[in-house]
């Protein structure tokens, strides 16, 4: 049969790309929710702690003694496990992980600055920094190469084959710094880091911690100075247990008391 199609003809234009499919956010470095911790006594420590922390974010965690922040650090940090509420670093849910597993996570995901420096005395700043990667399967050759670019990136390029006692404050604890960081870390958290410091050497600290920020480093500052979380563009602040206070909840300060409606 003759005669025109009841459809009309559409020109070819060659196979339909797909649609563009959304990217999907990275999970958080950090993703605590409910989280409490109680010791023997009845003693809570934490108190349905919420805190999410995004990858690239610099934060300070502040509150006086006794507020709950160490212990939050010792959560974050998978150093302690909570009595209840759930803790995910980098991904992972740290409740399902046997010990062994949680060694690794940490090792591998989580850097640790602490205001004593915790350097091995008796060796160079390089073997305190190549000691950050002894559990990662690397040669001892390669270490030592990746330790000393690690103190190159923290100003310390001269300082090599210096021990700790040939090395100020300030030093130390970018040699700490340094090994915190060597092994690439999701999160590096920093325990008073410029406690132990005269103000230059903590202000020296300071800046190299936004420095570091600013290549992309995933920080958390715990300190009871509140003039030391100013320095930082969001505060968590923590006091009984709680987080009062936290300046990146919905674009605003927010504060929330205990005992005051949600």
């Amino acid at each position: 049969m003759s005669g025109a199609s009841p459809h009309p003809r559409v020109a070819d234009s060659g196979p339909v790309a797909p649609a563009p499919v959304p990217d999907r956010a990275p999970a958080p470095v950090v993703e605590l929710a409910g989280v409490t911790k109680e010791y023997p006594g009845g003693v809570a420590a934490l108190r349905g702690v919420d805190l999410t922390i995004k990858a690239g974010e610099l934060l300070a965690i502040v509150g006086p003694s006794g507020s709950g922040k160490s212990t939050l650090l010792h959560i974050v940090g998978t150093l302690d496990r909570p009595t209840a509420g759930s803790v995910a670093i980098a991904g992972h849910d740290v409740g399902r992980l046997s010990d062994r597993k949680l060694s690794a996570l940490r090792a591998q995901h989580i850097g640790f600055v602490f205001q004593a420096f915790h350097l091995v005395p008796g060796i160079s700043a390089r073997d305190n920094v190549a000691e950050g990667l002894l559990y990662s399967g690397l040669s001892r050759a390669e270490r030592h190469r990746r330790a000393a670019r690690a103190l190159e990136r923290v100003g310390l390029g001269d300082r090599l084959k210096h021990r700790p006692h040939e090395l100020s404050g300030g030093q130390k604890q970018r040699v700490a710094i340094a090994r915190a960081v060597v092994g690439e870390p999701d999160l590096l958290l920093a325990d008073e880091p410029t406690g132990a410091l005269d103000t230059s050497s903590g202000k020296a600290v300071m800046q190299l911690i936004h420095d570091l920020n600013q290549e992309g480093a995933t920080i958390a500052v715990i300190t009871h100075d509140t003039e030391i979380a100013k320095m930082l563009p969001r505060q968590v602040r923590i006091r009984d247990g709680q987080v009062v206070q936290d300046s990146a909840a919905q674009g605003h300060v927010r504060t929330r008391i205990r005992g005051d409606a949600p």
